[in-house]
């Protein structure tokens, strides 16, 4: 099969599934459809009406999308499922022919939120491989990124092992960039059942991410909050950002902490650098940290390049609360954007605008509650950076609930530790009361009176 057959084929209304799995092994298809992306006419392989979907954050195909976005008027209008946005390819004036849906409004994305331009999906992260594989979301042609193939004609996601797995296998048609600069990650290899039908041959540097920044006062002290919660030889499962790096800064004194989570960065690296992390009591994939995505600078990317010692899982398996309950010890540590007094969390929308995402804050939180001996712990600023605005308030504003109260162990901030498992909606009211900023205190303990007497 070679380009312009795959192309006329993109054409037809009968391009089918069953003739698309009909392809040569994958060193056939390296040898006879390998393009460049200048070469890439999406107008005739994207039709009006379809859904691209494309690997997230760093693994997006960079020279994809942007030959996707350049051609859009070209195409007519079309939908794109994406994860987080870091590339700066995708603009809220691409909405003249792009409709774009995601789980998150984080990295460019809220831009897109804010510009009307995208759509949110809300659902649980582990939710969308099942969405994909049943075509409850659509996926007509997907974009991914791999690194170069092995001597078996293997390839390996790198960067990201997720959904678009999923997506490409009910696909009408897959489209690989193939990035020599790609990290192979152990567990990350491409199923043998998705066989790219195009490929697009590029040397660039993948896309990176560098840290937040230096944490200050109240971050370091919620950092120090969070380690005295975690026991040498728990298993850890973090967000990213600045609050999330500043604990994982301060259990560089730890021992034998395990990895179990959604996404790898460069403070995760460090901890296993520095011996802190050996994975040596967990029961499963003992000795290994297990991630589904790498998001980081390039000294992250060259640490996991086969380094036996990490393994990208996709999120049937890294989000599984079934998985996560069989780990002892288990503490997931989450970031929220607001809390209320009866323990309600809402980490996806502020002031009106979506910025975050429920992503799998839920299914951790109920793995590690399920867990002999395991945490959940949310943490957050008691106030906004100025200190104007309460960030503990007496009912969640925007009626976002990403957390429910029944699930919610413990709201760390930087005054304190609230343990709300087990207690009454009044014993919750004082407890979270307790760790507000004190400017704000005796005003939430005026709304939890309130919202006692409206609700008892």
């Amino acid at each position: 099969m070679n380009f312009e057959a795959v192309i006329r084929s993109a054409r037809s209304s009968r391009f089918a599934r069953d003739r698309l799995m009909r392809v040569p092994p994958l060193p056939s298809i390296i040898g006879m459809t390998t393009c460049k992306s200048d070469d890439l006419d999406f107008s005739a392989i994207v039709r009006p009406g379809d859904t691209v979907v494309c690997s997230q954050g760093l693994a997006e195909p960079v020279s994809l999308t942007r030959r996707l976005v350049e051609q859009r008027m070209r195409i007519g209008r079309f939908k794109m499922f994406i994860g987080p946005s870091l590339s700066g390819v995708f603009r809220p004036e691409h909405a003249d022919a792009i409709r774009f849906q995601s789980y998150c409004g984080t990295g460019g994305n809220a831009a897109l939120s804010i510009g009307g331009a995208l759509d949110v999906v809300p659902a649980h992260y582990s939710d969308f491989p099942r969405f994909f594989a049943q075509g409850t979301l659509p996926a007509d042609v997907v974009l991914l990124s791999v690194g170069e193939p092995d001597a078996k004609g293997r390839f390996n996601l790198g960067i990201s092992n997720d959904y678009v797995v999923d997506a490409a296998r009910r696909a009408r048609v897959v489209i690989a960039e193939i990035n020599h600069r790609m990290p192979w990650v152990p567990g990350a290899e491409l199923p043998d059942d998705v066989r790219p039908h195009l490929l697009v041959d590029e040397d660039r540097e993948p896309l990176t991410m560098e840290r937040s920044g230096q944490a200050g006062t109240t971050e370091q002290a919620i950092a120090q909050h969070v380690c005295q919660l975690v026991t040498d030889g728990a298993t850890l499962e973090f967000g990213l950002g600045l609050l999330p790096d500043a604990v994982m800064r301060a259990l560089a004194g730890h021992r034998d902490l395990g990895i179990h989570t959604g996404v790898i960065g460069d403070g995760i690296a460090d901890l296993i650098e520095a011996g802190a992390v050996t994975n040596a009591r967990k029961p499963v994939d003992h000795g290994i940290s297990v991630a589904g995505m790498l998001l980081g600078s390039r000294r992250l990317l060259d640490f996991v390049d086969r380094n036996p010692l990490v393994r990208l899982r996709p999120a049937t398996y890294t989000h599984d609360t079934a998985t996560i309950r069989s780990i002892p010890n288990f503490v997931a540590i989450n970031c929220a954007l607001e809390v209320d007094l009866t323990g309600q969390v809402n980490s996806e929308s502020l002031q009106g605008r979506y910025l975050g995402a429920i992503g799998g804050q839920v299914d951790f939180v109920r793995g590690a509650n399920g867990s002999r001996g395991g945490r959940s712990i949310m943490i957050l600023p008691s106030s906004s950076r100025d200190g104007s605005v309460s960030r503990i308030v007496p009912r969640l504003p925007d009626e976002v609930v990403t957390t429910a109260r029944s699930d919610v162990d413990v709201v760390v901030t930087e005054h304190g530790v609230a343990e709300l498992r087990g207690k009454s909606v009044p014993e919750r009211m004082q407890a979270v009361a307790a760790i507000a900023h004190p400017r704000f205190r005796e005003a939430l303990e005026r709304g939890g009176h309130a919202l006692m007497r409206a609700c008892c």
